[in-house]
């Protein structure tokens, strides 16, 4: 089946988030450092795949518009309202803190390449390994953003359960509508314009920036558009 691989990407993030939530009285130096050696390794890793654009205008102007259009619809108030009413049902130990690890969660495991592309994979040749690869490396991050910004981390599985599941389906019938060179033009500006957003939330996790980075989402859907008209 063409979801098992977004399934288990599913699974894993819920598992992590559980036994996160086991670790959870770690102190708040320890959770500190941690939360902050997370942040520099993801703004490393956003770095890394900002860098791989061949057309970085292209990114720039998908970016702005996503931005745009994130802005008018305001993603980022809709993902927190959502959050809060979690919390509002299973109550937290916090402030905020279901709606943030939701939020944070979501955009670290939603954004980037490695998803669409394993997602792709799994519609296209029915091969989960690279969701497969990436629901460990999410599994063990979970369990790491659980121990500082709590249960809320857990409710992130299904985004990701839906966003990769929607793409897969779609990869089904992919190939009647593009050509190859169109798909990995798309992954390559795709992954940079994802590596900016990821950088983002590095910053904010560092407590250095409060950008709104799930407004800058709709950018992904701009770079499908931009890179089947650019010339």
């Amino acid at each position: 089946m063409f979801i098992i691989g977004s399934l288990v990407n599913g699974i894993a993030v819920v598992i992590g988030a559980l036994l996160g939530t086991l670790l959870a009285r770690i102190p708040e130096g320890i959770k500190g450092t941690v939360m902050h050696a997370i942040g520099l390794a993801v703004i490393v890793l956003g770095l890394q795949m900002g860098l791989k654009s061949e057309n970085f205008l292209l990114v720039i102007i998908s970016l702005v518009s996503g931005a745009l259009t994130g802005e008018l619809i305001k993603i980022d108030d809709r993902l927190n309202h959502l959050g809060n009413w979690l919390e509002s049902k299973i109550g937290s130990a916090g402030s905020g803190r279901v709606s943030q690890g939701f939020v944070t969660a979501t955009l670290i495991f939603v954004i980037g390449a490695m998803g669409v592309i394993g997602a792709l994979d799994s519609g296209i040749r029915g091969n989960h390994d690279v969701l497969y690869t990436k629901s460990l490396i999410d599994g063990i991050t979970a369990l790491i953003l659980t121990t500082t910004l709590g249960i809320g981390v857990m409710f992130s599985a299904i985004p990701v359960f839906l966003y990769q599941g929607v793409i897969a389906l779609f990869a089904t019938q992919i190939d009647r509508f593009v050509s190859q060179e169109w798909m990995d033009t798309f992954i390559l500006e795709m992954t940079s314009a994802g590596g900016i957003m990821i950088f983002a939330i590095g910053l904010n996790l560092l407590g250095i920036t409060k950008i709104r980075v799930a407004n800058l989402l709709p950018a992904i859907a701009f770079v499908g558009i931009f890179v089947s008209v650019w010339p």
